[in-house]
């Protein structure tokens, strides 16, 4: 696990880090839309594969969320950096709070794209056997995409994202993703952490929604904001990129703000 490294591609030369974490339908490429608008000259984004997707499609396991907060870790102290953010979409977005969990000091800030939440997803009777088979069934994950973007995406749209999702991903590894995103409670570990968490969640997404936002990150975590966004359902990167790209960037920017009021008070509390 040690010798193994996150296949990337970097884009950027700006003083702030920030790791982009993808969800479980796709590799490193979900963040293609957003790629041409990002600010490169205030941030550097490392854009990362998990195992089992893209480039380590065939990379063994873990293929579990604290499994790729270390191999996250290692490919942060590989690249030379020393502190970073992170930006992680549904499944990612619980990689970005495991990260909380085990080096909350090397984080400015996290973002959540309708994030998994720490306490995990349980799934049962039908919608846990529609998740199960979308490992191998193209139908499944059609479903789960168009219910997830509130049935309002054109069918030429999810059939693409379907067609994506099977390219990019390693079935049996699909599979074991979802034992760790929907499964794992770490949420004691993460509750009261101070790192700025910002969550943004789609309208138009029942699954991960705005409330279920609200009962979780912004419970858990002291210095967390919630963004909605009204056009945009489970992936935004595709439906709103940017609104999306504004909304993130403008939270991690808010950083240098934050120092500021922390320096007239005489420092960090």
């Amino acid at each position: 696990m040690t010798s193994f490294v996150l296949p990337h591609e970097v884009r950027g030369d700006g003083a702030h880090k920030v790791f982009a974490v993808h969800g479980w339908f796709a590799d490193r490429s979900a963040y293609a839309p957003v790629l041409p608008d990002l600010d490169r000259t205030s941030f550097t984004y490392a854009l990362v594969d998990l195992r089992g997707y893209g480039e380590a499609r065939d990379a063994p396991g873990p293929y579990t969320t604290a499994g790729a907060a270390a191999d996250l870790l290692a490919l942060a102290d590989r690249l030379g950096w020393r502190r970073f953010s992170v930006v992680g979409h549904s499944m990612g977005g619980a990689v970005a709070q495991r990260l909380l969990a085990v080096a909350p000091d090397r984080l400015r800030r996290i973002v959540g794209v309708s994030p998994v939440p720490a306490s995990g997803l349980p799934l049962a009777g039908e919608q846990a056997a529609l998740f199960t088979q979308a490992a191998h069934r193209a139908e499944n994950r059609r479903a789960i995409i168009d219910f997830t973007t509130g049935g309002r995406r054109p069918a030429a749209w999810l059939d693409r994202m379907v067609a994506r999702s099977l390219e990019r991903s390693d079935a049996t590894a699909f599979g074991a993703w979802l034992d760790s995103w929907s499964g794992d409670d770490f949420s004691a570990e993460v509750a009261g952490a101070e790192v700025p968490a910002l969550a943004v969640a789609g309208a138009l997404d029942p699954a991960l929604s705005p409330e279920v936002m609200r009962r979780t990150w912004l419970s858990w975590y002291p210095r967390a904001r919630l963004a909605v966004l009204p056009g945009a359902g489970h992936y935004a990167m595709d439906e709103t990129p940017l609104e999306l790209v504004r909304t993130v960037e403008d939270f991690l920017r808010a950083e240098q703000e934050d120092d500021a009021r922390d320096a007239g008070r005489g420092g960090r509390a």
